[in-house]
């Protein structure tokens, strides 16, 4: 069967105005993004040290000095770049273009002769240059930058920094092949490949879809690559702690077409399969396309927090078993499940299945957004689903989960990642074909597009998923017929949708969970669906042990938490009855504006009159008020406990 792929409409076509997802856009918009740049040039007190813009200029020649940071620190700079091109394709900046034209010009003085760029190895190691693929990060790095010249390019026609970046990709052309003198390697952490293809893709060149999909096929193929390095360079690690990691760390451990479970560190296992399902699309190979499968069904089934996290644990910020889902030591890094939303976004476009669409919505609403405060700057590396401050900070063992958000981290992958998802959150609202229009996300906003060769206009207006209704505006120029594919969320049922006035019976127009609507849309034709979409318990399968015994709070794609500033201390010893009814208030002067949950539970109180550690005097149940908010908004008022997983009584 021929696959035949949707396209994301420019971001220049979309303008979003939404209650849920505005604040954070236009925070990351009008300071977030400044912000960043201030701190790559370590120009703010209190946090720590980027060193990315000090290693440049020292790779450059511009000034003397050593190199501060990671292996990786050069892509903080990318990611950044690729976030302002995202923000000036959508608003233009004449004072944000400067300073990334500013950051072009140093990147390109920083390239060798031979097009190479990356200033650890340049300043450090000159010598070192393809000797630790497993961890030198070097081809990452130039994945990363590959897609900042490309969202530049497409943002604002300048070409100079595609050039360098094409230098280079010509470069690693040449030394990464099957050729009798070129490196039979492929990256310890994916990310170049699915660079490549957006590299392809606007440039035109094949050679750069062909590198992309000889370092997918290379991949887990014996010989180990990486046991082979690890001889010629006599043991040594840059990170001491890969020593404890085997291959499956690094989706290596068998070829890509011969994997069936999600395997690894989380982050780089989602880079890679979002390479693999755009190699699977460009090749029309259904082997790749079936790895995809198999490992999306296995982090959806087995292996992702009900918030759409990913990544169990943190000695290798990696997935571990199926069911393993502890909720107080998790690392659910945010660029794991930034990954996951991008992995998702490639499934759906090429399987055109809202089930899809449903995790990329989960994980964006809750495990990406929690990653970020509402001033936009302070973030999570780690995102828990349960906090008690005085436990992370004085156990060792949890020494990497954070009670409060950080203004900065040594290794800042998350920051500037955060910045450039929600720079580019519009790519995710829509998807279209020839003759197919998808809305996959109900994010309010007004859009252009070109369905075909029609000219078609889109509006939706909703306060989703605060409130359940949703109301669509569709206008054409054109008199031929095309589908208008809209997600029914799922966990939600439609109580009606009204096309033109007439009432429609959804069950017999839903396909793969979009209610597909073909009809002639010249004019302007207007949709209003009423979802039924209450707060509600959900619980996890019985064979995830952390969870037994306890349900968590859902509203749409909303997972709500207990916070102590509004429920006291020793949120764990609070219960509640499946049978519960929950009271929803949309609070004007809560956290800037959001929905609250209220219900009524229970809290467990000792009856220990002695105030022993351990006793016979058992316990009594006295009522509580539960109030819970959303998931991505908690602490936001300061440290305090956190709980996302309660007790209940059946």
């Amino acid at each position: 069967m021929e696959l035949n792929r949707l396209k994301s409409i420019p971001l220049k076509d979309i303008k979003i105005d939404d209650i849920y997802w505005s604040r954070y856009i236009n925070t990351i918009f009008s300071r977030g993004i400044k912000h960043q740049w201030e701190i790559l040039n370590d120009r703010i007190e209190g946090v720590e040290k980027s060193h990315c813009i000090s290693n440049f200029m020292i790779a450059a020649g511009l000034k003397t000095g050593e190199f501060g940071g990671k292996v990786f620190q050069d892509t903080d700079l990318a990611k950044w770049i690729e976030a302002a091109a995202y923000s000036l394709e959508i608003r233009p900046d004449a004072e944000l273009e400067k300073l990334v034209d500013w950051s072009v010009d140093l990147v390109e003085k920083a390239q060798g002769e031979d097009g190479y760029i990356n200033t650890y190895y340049t300043i450090v190691e000159p010598d070192g240059r393809w000797k630790n693929l497993m961890e030198g990060h070097e081809l990452y790095t130039a994945g990363h930058f590959i897609e900042a010249a490309v969202a530049y390019y497409n943002a604002t026609g300048k070409d100079k920094l595609l050039k360098i970046m094409c230098r280079f990709a010509d470069y690693i052309c040449q030394v990464f092949g099957e050729g009798k003198d070129q490196l039979k390697g492929y990256p310890g952490h994916p990310e170049i490949e699915l660079a490549l293809v957006k590299l392809y893709h606007t440039t035109g060149t094949k050679k750069y879809l062909e590198l992309a999909k000889f370092f997918v096929d290379k991949r887990g193929c014996p010989p180990d690559y990486f046991k082979q390095e690890l001889e010629q360079r006599n043991g040594r690690f840059i990170f001491p702690e890969m020593e404890l990691f085997d291959e499956k760390y690094f989706v290596s451990h068998k070829p890509i077409r011969e994997q069936t479970t999600a395997e690894g560190h989380a982050v780089r296992n989602v880079y890679l399969y979002s390479a693999v399902a755009d190699l699977a699309y460009e090749y029309q190979d259904q082997e790749l396309l079936a790895a995809c499968k198999a490992n999306y069904e296995n982090i959806v089934g087995r292996r992702m927090y009900v918030t759409g996290s990913i990544g169990s644990a943190e000695l290798g910020e990696r997935f571990t078993c199926d069911f393993d889902l502890p909720n107080h030591s998790n690392y659910s890094e945010t660029c794991a499940s930034i990954g996951l939303a991008l992995f998702c976004k490639r499934m759906l476009e090429i399987e055109k299945d809202a089930k899809y669409a449903d995790v990329m919505e989960r994980t964006l609403y809750n495990s990406v957004l929690s990653g970020i405060s509402l001033e936009g700057d302070r973030f999570f590396y780690v995102n828990p689903l349960e906090v008690i401050p005085e436990v992370v900070e004085n156990n060792p063992n949890l020494r990497h989960v954070k009670a409060e958000r950080q203004g900065w981290f040594g290794v800042a992958c998350c920051p500037p990642n955060i910045i450039r998802t929600l720079a580019s959150l519009g790519q995710y609202i829509y998807s279209v074909g020839e003759d197919e229009l998808y809305v996959n996300l109900f994010i309010s906003n007004t859009t252009s597009c070109k369905v075909g060769n029609r000219n078609v206009n889109i509006s939706v207006k909703s306060r989703y998923p605060y409130e359940s209704s949703v109301n669509l505006s569709i206008e054409s120029d054109s008199s031929e017929e095309f589908c208008v594919a809209i997600r029914m969320p799922a966990g939600c049922k439609v109580r009606s949708a009204v096309v033109a006035g007439t009432q429609l019976d959804v069950t017999a127009n839903i396909e793969k969970g979009y209610l597909r609507l073909n009809r002639c849309w010249k004019g302007s034709t207007q949709i209003s669906i009423e979802f039924d979409m209450p707060a509600r318990l959900v619980v996890a399968d019985t064979r995830v042990n952390a969870d037994m015994g306890k349900a968590a709070l859902v509203k749409g794609p909303l997972v709500y938490c207990l916070e102590e500033i509004d429920n006291g201390k020793y949120l764990f010893t609070n219960q509640l009855h499946l049978s519960t009814k929950f009271e929803e208030k949309f609070e004007e002067d809560l956290l800037g504006g959001t929905l609250a949950i209220y219900t009524d539970g229970e809290k467990i109180v000792s009856n220990n009159v002695k105030n022993e550690l351990y006793h016979s005097d058992g316990v009594k149940k006295v009522p509580a008020r539960l109030k819970f908010i959303p998931y991505s908004l908690w602490n936001n008022r300061g440290k305090g406990e956190m709980l996302v997983w309660i007790r209940y009584e059946c």
